[in-house]
């Protein structure tokens, strides 16, 4: 699944940056549909990520700390992403649409997509790095001892109680 979300996301993430592929005719500069598709489809990226990781190496053990602030790494920086990009239409932006102007896609606009992107990203490599150490290493180490045989639980010592 989280591949599936992943895949999907590039493909609508590359159909925002280049229209021309779905057989559209490309227009002069970029437009909301274009902005909208490219942060839709990287949200599709990230969220895939993050299913993907989760659901292959960590399924059965519980979030940590650094894992948590990961994830959220990562949806603020899709948060900020769709903020920067969007600005000029929500009215915080510099070029103000009104009945005159358009919309501009500035450069002040593409740093904070760009930076928000890399943002989300550092996010999921956090997710992925600060893991549990032992939750990578238990399922490989448990099939090693099914296959051999070995019973480790016959070295476990417990305390004598004297009442």
């Amino acid at each position: 699944m989280g591949i599936a979300l992943g895949a999907l996301g590039v493909m609508l993430c590359l159909m925002g940056l280049f229209p021309g592929v779905t057989g559209a005719q490309p227009t002069v500069g970029i437009g909301l549909v274009q902005v909208v598709m490219v942060l839709f489809g990287y949200t599709l990226l990230i969220l895939g990520a993050l299913t993907y990781l989760k659901f292959t190496f960590y399924l059965e053990v519980p979030s940590t700390l650094v894992q948590q602030i990961g994830i959220r790494l990562a949806l603020t920086g899709i948060l900020f992403a769709a903020l920067a990009g969007l600005a000029d239409i929500f009215g915080f932006g510099t070029h103000v649409r009104d009945d005159v102007a358009d919309i501009f896609f500035g450069q002040l606009q593409l740093i904070g997509i760009l930076a928000s992107f890399g943002l989300s990203s550092m996010g999921v490599l956090v997710y992925v790095l600060a893991g549990a150490p032992l939750a990578r290493h238990a399922p490989v180490e448990a099939l090693s001892d099914r296959i051999s045989g070995v019973d480790d639980t016959s070295e476990i010592l417990l305390p004598e109680f004297d009442p």
